[in-house]
C-alpha cells in the first residue's frame, strides 16, 4: 500500500488532524504483555513512588507509538514513515481511576525534504495535561 497523500499537494505548514489517546492501568497491563516490558514502574504504584515517580507511568514506547498514529492515519500507510524519533521529556502519569491519562497529539508538515524521494518532515507535539511529554518528535514520511 502506498501513502494516500500526494507530495505535490502538501505544503509546509499543512496541519494533520489532531488526535487524543487515553491510557489507563488496563492499557498498561495489555501493553506490557504485548511488548514484554514488565518494569514495575508501569504497574506497581508502590514501586513507582519508591523510585521517585509521582505514580505509575505509561511506557514511553506506548506514548511514542500512539503519537505516530497521527502521521500513519494521515499518510494512509504505516510503511510511509521512513524515520521517526523522539526525546522522552516528561512521564505520562496514569492514575488508578476510570479516566486514566490522555495524550493530545498534533502535527504539521515542517519541511519538504526531497522532491525526488517525495519525503517530508512532520513535527509532532505530544502533550499530557498541558505538558510536553515528547520532545524533538519528528517523522520523515514518503508520500505518493
Amino acid at each position: 500500500m502506498a501513502a494516500k497523500v500526494s507530495y505535490d499537494e502538501v505544503e509546509v505548514g499543512t496541519e494533520l488532524p489532531a488526535q487524543t489517546f487515553t491510557v489507563n492501568r488496563a492499557t498498561l497491563v495489555a501493553y506490557a504483555g504485548a511488548s514484554g516490558d514488565f518494569n514495575p514502574i508501569h504497574w506497581n504504584e508502590k514501586f513507582a513512588k519508591e523510585v521517585g515517580l509521582p505514580d505509575v507511568i505509561a511506557h514511553g514506547m506506548w506514548t511514542m507509538a500512539s503519537a505516530i498514529r497521527v502521521v500513519t492515519d494521515w499518510a494512509g500507510d504505516p510503511a510511509a514513515v521512513v524515520n521517526y524519533g523522539v526525546r522522552f521529556t516528561k512521564p505520562v502519569v496514569v492514575p488508578n481511576d476510570d479516566k486514566g491519562a490522555v495524550i493530545e497529539v498534533s502535527a504539521k508538515v515542517a519541511a519538504k525534504l526531497d522532491d525526488e524521494a517525495r519525503t517530508v518532515r512532520v513535527d509532532l507535539t505530544v502533550e499530557n495535561e498541558g505538558r510536553k511529554v515528547l520532545g524533538m518528535a519528528r517523522a520523515v514520511v514518503r508520500l505518493s
